[in-house]
């Protein structure tokens, strides 16, 4: 299992346990949610001039609206 350090709410770091390792063929980017929203629960994701928003819910699930 891989750790990757990411950012938390205050100036600690986060670490988070990527249960499947990317084989080297593999070369499917990897973002991390948290990251994503900064610390928030929403982000904007644009494709196509469409815009989406990202949510994480309270019980850390994530929903990807239009």
């Amino acid at each position: 299992m891989d750790k990757i350090q990411t950012p938390h709410h205050s100036s600690e770091k986060q670490t988070l346990t990527v249960a499947a390792k990317p084989t080297l063929t593999d070369k499917t980017p990897v973002h991390d949610a948290r990251a994503l929203t900064e610390g928030n629960d929403q982000a904007r994701i644009v494709l196509d001039g469409q815009v989406y928003t990202l949510r994480i819910t309270r019980a850390g699930k994530l929903i990807l609206t239009k």
